[in-house]
């Protein structure tokens, strides 16, 4: 896993370091200059302009400037806060400006179509936040040093800073130390998610999904589909006074009355190993007060969803007080609009914060959705998954969703790890599917090769 820290942490380090400013500025410009000749293909008749402001991106900018020159590279040096309005034309654009450390407002000159490096982080782009000035350069490409900092992978700064390489300059173990919160790549899914064992039978990974009512059966479909997709031996669904008639086949159902079933769940749910459980139930009193009896005494791990959300949030007690009488893992994910429901506010600009604190006040792993998903452990610890785009903001992705971290906890995947991997495996799979028209069910359909691929 890739670690994350925050501008203020990685100062931190830099203060602290054993080796000198001098000895890191140097590792730092000599590999913005790496990368600024593969960007330039070479260095014969080309020109650089590098823009370089007062604090350690400039310096780093500064070195990056004096080793391309030496290399026969045409370089030009402009102060950023002295700059034209409108740089000469060249074959590369370097932005050491201001890095993390950017405070204020500034209006970067005109480079029209010239490419840009970032140094570290684009400038204008805020490193903890990944907000953005109005007229940010949109980098091609960033070098940041021994780690990512959140403005790198959070809209809108994400866009700005292109595809982003994270270089080694020496201060591996104090940023190892540092850091609380990780990126998730492919080798980390692959280590978390189990193959099926040779002598598997279906009820070892079986998974109890309650989901779904009149008009609201195709979040219920969705989520057992997907469970069953993951590797779930076994799925039983019930909808509340509703049967779900576009489910699988190999779905069991067993529809809800309208009232009163929570206690039949509870007494039936001993051959199950995850609840998934809210997608598409409603929202009337009584299907919320038997939601909140399934959740507080069911005795296995449970994914809670959409309208299972809304239930814990609409209880005198508060859903803090509720979550917290569960002996057992629980896994929330909300969006921005259930966060507001479960907590009273939307979520703050720090995203990695507003999901520890939710996670902290709940004692559940709480995944916040978004572009880039938040997965946070109550103890701090964050996971965070960028696979996810645009395709994702579709009618049931989120019930597919549910259905893909419910099979993972089943198959005896921890629930910090497996919300992490449910939400890389769900990005994954929808970024296989048309980037235009895309339906939810068909990131169902390509996790099979999705799983396949990580084998």
């Amino acid at each position: 896993m890739l670690p994350i820290v925050t501008p203020d942490q990685m100062r931190l380090i830099d203060t602290e370091a054993t080796e000198s400013f001098n000895t890191l500025v140097q590792r730092a410009g000599a590999a913005v200059a790496r990368h600024a000749v593969r960007m330039l293909g070479g260095t014969y008749g080309r020109v650089v302009n590098v823009v370089v402001g007062k604090g350690n991106n400039g310096a780093d900018g500064r070195v990056a400037a004096r080793l391309l020159a030496d290399r026969g590279v045409k370089v030009r040096v402009f102060d950023a806060h002295d700059c034209p309005v409108a740089l000469p034309p060249a074959h590369l654009v370097i932005d050491a400006a201001y890095g993390t450390g950017f405070r204020g407002t500034w209006v970067p000159p005109d480079v029209g179509d010239t490419p840009v490096l970032a140094v570290d982080i684009a400038s204008g782009v805020d490193g903890l936040t990944g907000a953005a000035e109005p007229h940010v350069w949109r980098a091609q490409s960033t070098v940041t040093f021994q780690a990512l900092k959140p403005g790198l992978l959070f809209p809108p700064g994400s866009a700005h800073c292109g595809e982003t390489h994270v270089v080694d300059i020496g201060l591996g173990a104090a940023v190892g130390e540092a850091a609380r919160a990780h990126l998730v790549q492919a080798d980390d899914v692959a280590r978390w998610v189990p193959s099926r064992e040779p002598n598997a039978h279906k009820w070892k990974a079986a998974v109890r999904v309650v989901a779904g009512s009149v008009g609201m059966t195709g979040a219920a479909a969705l989520a057992a589909h997907a469970a069953m997709r993951t590797g779930a031996g076994m799925v039983h669904l019930s909808a509340v006074g509703a049967t779900v008639h576009d489910a699988p086949a190999e779905v069991v159902q067993r529809p809800f009355p309208t009232f009163l079933w929570a206690r039949g769940l509870l007494d039936s749910i001993d051959r199950f190993h995850s609840l998934v459980i809210g997608p598409g139930l409603g929202r009337d009193d009584s299907t919320a007060t038997e939601v909140r009896a399934a959740v507080l005494d069911a005795p296995v791990p449970v994914v809670l969803d959409g309208d299972g959300l809304f239930a814990m949030a609409w209880n005198a007690d508060g859903a803090a007080a509720l979550l917290r009488r569960r002996t057992v893992p629980t896994v929330l994910t909300p969006h921005d609009g259930e966060y507001q429901l479960l907590t009273g506010e939307r979520p703050q600009p720090d995203r990695i914060a507003a999901a520890r604190a939710l996670a902290a006040q709940t004692d559940c792993v709480v995944l916040l959705k978004g572009p880039a998903t938040v997965v946070a452990h109550p103890d701090g610890n964050v996971l965070v998954s960028t696979t996810g785009d645009q395709r994702l903001a579709t009618a049931g992705s989120g019930d597919v969703l549910s259905g893909i971290i419910g099979a993972l906890l089943a198959s005896g995947v921890e629930p910090f790890e497996a919300a992490a991997a449910g939400a890389w495996l769900h990005g994954t799979a929808a970024r296989r599917a048309p980037a235009s028209g895309m339906l939810a069910s068909d990131i169902v359909g390509q996790l099979p090769a999705v799983l396949e691929e990580l084998r």
